[in-house]
């Protein structure tokens, strides 16, 4: 199977139980589609365990972005990259657990990935008449900061199905579900991601609790909740 997650924001142990309910293993695949911290108060430990998982795969978000400017600008003013480490640490809840490898790890996300029918993005692609443009070219602002890319009327009629999250569902329909934009009729639940134009996948974990995932051949969703 092949699942694709956003904005879990450091809810670990809602995470884990998400892993538990889908039986994720064996040849198993997750792409995790950025914000892994912030918001929630195991941002750290949430990294590390989805940094060691074989078979999930990320990439950053905005508060990844953020967090990574915020430690260059640290390393620069300080000259010392342990104080400005322990200055990142201040940042997170459980920032204790915040090692050089960790931070490591976030440099090394890549900032989209394209597969033979997807796209993943966390929030959003250039678009031209419905045309999307070469990601290689993009900046990487549009693909962390992107709000635009989110709304009804602006849809890739052309190209690969883009999954997405970096802004909670409910502000569009008012419910903390996986919101589909299906190129045809009668695609939700029986269909396949790649027969959409888009997928919204931020359910706003830390707004109602909420935290959703899809697997991609099937657009079978699967959810769990804080209360």
């Amino acid at each position: 199977m092949v699942y694709c997650i956003s904005d879990i924001h450091g809810h670990y142990e809602l995470f884990c139980r998400l892993l538990d309910r889908l039986k994720f293993g064996g040849g198993d695949r997750m792409y995790v589609l950025g914000d892994i911290v912030g918001k929630g108060r195991e941002s750290i430990r949430l990294a590390k365990l989805l940094f060691s998982l074989p078979g999930v795969f990320c990439i950053a978000g905005n508060h990844e972005y953020d967090m990574l400017k915020r430690f260059r600008a640290l390393t620069e003013q300080t000259g010392d990259f342990e104080r400005a480490l322990d200055g990142l640490r201040g940042d997170f809840e459980d920032g204790h657990l915040l090692d050089a490898e960790t931070v490591e790890g976030f440099d090394s996300l890549p900032y989209y990935i394209e597969t033979e029918e997807l796209i993943l993005v966390h929030a959003g692609v250039p678009l031209a008449d419905g045309r999307i443009l070469p990601l290689r070219e993009a900046a990487r602002e549009q693909l962390v900061y992107d709000r635009r890319f989110k709304d009804a009327d602006v849809l890739p009629r052309e190209g690969k199905c883009v999954l997405y999250g970096h802004t909670p569902t409910r502000y569009l329909t008012g419910r903390d579900e996986i919101l589909f934009y299906p190129r045809a009729d009668g695609v939700r639940g029986s269909g396949r991601a790649a027969d959409c134009c888009k997928v919204h996948l931020d359910t706003g974990v830390y707004l109602g609790g909420v935290l959703g995932c899809v697997e991609t051949e099937t657009c079978r969703c699967t959810y769990v909740r804080a209360f």
